[in-house]
């Protein structure tokens, strides 16, 4: 039987590609650097990666001093950025999440800079939703480390974690924890044990398996 939730961030409770494209153009254009116009997909094709790995997947062929001032500047400019503009909750997040955490005990792990998951919480006024959270920017570390870090500090028993990429599904799988693949977000699961396409359909199925 489920005793808590761990949730992925972005691709799974929302999507800020928008707004961070905008962020990540500001700071080209604020240095000066030459490089085309990032798009919300180009942020959408990184999503899952540490903030580091994204700048060194995009801005392929950029001088490392430049990468290192984008990796620092992008980080500093989402947050800032998405606590201002937001991002898009799926449809029947803040529904799903309240009527889960009137169950179960919710967290986060997310490979964001830190800061992010503070801004999220506070966006979408859903801080007193979830009871913990880690991420790459924090610790440095995978997500796996970083999952295995709430599992322990929390003392969860039998966790499940909720993902929509294969990073997410590796993670589970090197906790050992059950993964549950959501195909609204960046990635593809193709072998995930548990698949859904609906929030309300995996709080149901969630709430099921913990009565």
């Amino acid at each position: 039987m489920i005793d808590s939730v761990v949730f992925d961030l972005d691709g799974t409770l929302w999507d800020t590609c928008a707004t961070c494209a905008i962020g990540w153009n500001n700071v080209l254009r604020r240095h000066g650097i030459a490089f085309r116009e990032i798009t919300p997909e180009d942020i959408g094709g990184i999503m899952g990666l540490s903030h580091d790995q994204c700048i060194r997947k995009v801005f392929v062929g950029l001088p490392e001093s430049q990468l290192v001032l984008l990796t620092d500047e992008t980080a500093t400019e989402d947050t800032r950025l998405v606590a201002e503009l937001g991002g898009v909750l799926y449809p029947g997040v803040e529904d799903g999440i309240a009527r889960l955490s009137g169950r179960l005990p919710l967290f986060i792990v997310s490979n964001c800079q830190a800061g992010y998951v503070e801004t999220f919480l506070a966006r979408t006024a859903m801080g007193s939703r979830f009871r913990d959270f880690e991420c790459w920017g924090n610790t440095g570390l995978s997500k796996a480390v970083n999952l295995k870090k709430i599992i322990e500090r929390n003392a969860l028993d039998s966790p499940i974690f909720v993902g929509d990429a294969p990073g997410d599904q590796s993670a589970a799988r090197e906790c050992g924890v059950p993964f549950v693949y959501v195909d609204w977000g960046f990635g593809a699961c193709h072998d995930a044990e548990r698949r859904f396409s609906s929030v309300p359909a995996l709080t149901d199925w969630l709430l099921l398996e913990r009565a």
